[in-house]
């Protein structure tokens, strides 16, 4: 007999502790590491950069002050001297103060922004001591729930399985938000800090060298249409918007023609049946699996054709997925716990959510072939 009223006391007691750490966890553990991470490097390329601009100051002053001799000497002969030398040496010893007075400006602004991002690090630090002692209470309500629910009845056995399968499922969206994260920190974030730093170069040019002014915008625009790119592509594998708008199968075609063509492996999609409008949940779980069977196929795989077929039948819809790459031993990358075992569990853990079967069948040299099949129901307006 289940005693329900320590059940209640162990999950109402966890559930306080979860749901306040939890928040605090993943805003002070998560978000101050990737920051730190970020500004840690930022600080790097700075200081690269103000040792760089340190060199060419001292170049250019050696050179400025070698164009001000040269200047008071032809000023002083005018007779062994052109006009036009004259003028000459004037110019140079001008157009050397100006590059000298604009390469100051920027070593200023480098040491600023160097002195600020040494300042984020510190305060970086103190945060993440917080965001470890919060890991510390996670790890304690982990060990209650271990040690309190081993002693409850065999009857909630697959809830608890359910637990842990829930738990694993937020480890491997945690883990999508750093893949995400690092994707926006070298791509997006990185050109932006970029088109910043420009942005002041040209503000200070409109005094020095208003010429230059147009070229550096130009450049400015390009940079913006590229970070624009990585956004969207980045959003598109977040979720993509056409699954939410138009369904699963026009959700697939896109990405199935994004996917050839960053990668050059021809993917042949094959719907059978007639199509249905899904759940969200079950739309979502079925376009996760696949992307995630085609992100290992990328990786792994070394494969030139992969065949996706989806089957559209009255309560379930089948979905295969089949390359023709390298192939590998199931039960021993299992067993070794690499990247793809890990991937594996994840794509299992979606079908098994949603009641279904989830299936993989690979050897050395005969390529891999993912199957599943989840159980739907029609929406009214369907039948």
């Amino acid at each position: 007999m289940v005693d329900v009223s320590k059940l209640e006391k162990i999950v109402n007691k966890t559930r306080k502790i979860v749901e306040k750490s939890r928040e605090e966890l993943y805003r002070l553990g998560e978000s101050a590491r990737l920051e730190y991470e970020r500004t840690r490097y930022e600080l790097d390329i700075v200081k690269n950069q103000i040792s760089s601009i340190i060199k060419e100051v001292e170049e250019l002053e050696e050179e400025y002050l070698k164009a001000r001799l040269y200047l008071m000497e032809v000023s002083k002969d005018f007779n062994r001297y052109s006009e036009e030398e004259i003028k000459h040496a004037y110019e140079k010893a001008h157009q050397k103060q100006l590059e000298l007075l604009g390469k100051r400006e920027k070593e200023k602004m480098l040491r600023l922004t160097r002195d600020h991002l040494e300042r984020n690090l510190k305060n970086l630090e103190i945060t993440i001591r917080r965001s470890e002692e919060l890991i510390a209470n996670v790890s304690m309500v982990l060990k209650i729930l271990g040690n309190d629910l081993e002693s409850i009845s065999a009857e909630i056995g697959e809830m608890q399985q359910r637990q842990a399968l829930g738990f694993s499922i937020i480890i491997a969206q945690e883990e999508e938000r750093k893949r995400i994260a690092r994707e926006i920190h070298d791509g997006p974030a990185q050109i932006l800090a970029n088109i910043v730093m420009r942005a002041e170069y040209c503000l200070k040019l409109m005094d020095v060298n208003p010429p230059k002014v147009r070229e550096e915008l130009i450049g400015l625009m390009e940079l913006v249409r590229d970070s624009l790119q990585d956004v969207r592509k980045i959003i598109f594998d977040l979720r993509p918007m056409s699954l939410d708008d138009l369904g699963l199968v026009p959700a697939l075609k896109k990405y199935v023609e994004i996917y050839q063509n960053d990668n050059g492996i021809y993917v042949e999609l094959t719907i059978l049946g007639k199509e249905f409008p899904l759940e969200n949940g079950h739309a979502v779980a079925i376009f996760r699996v696949i992307h995630e069977a085609m992100t290992n196929i990328k990786k792994y795989a070394r494969a030139s054709q992969v065949i996706i077929k989806v089957e559209f039948l009255k309560n379930k819809v089948n979905v295969l997925v089949r390359d023709n790459g390298i192939g590998f031993d199931v039960e021993k990358v299992f067993s070794e716990k690499q990247g793809t075992a890990f991937g594996i569990v994840g794509m299992r853990e979606r079908i098994q959510l949603l009641k279904g079967r989830f299936e993989i069948k690979s050897s050395p040299g005969h390529g891999t072939e993912v199957f599943f099949s989840v159980p739907v129901a029609k929406r009214p307006e369907t039948l």
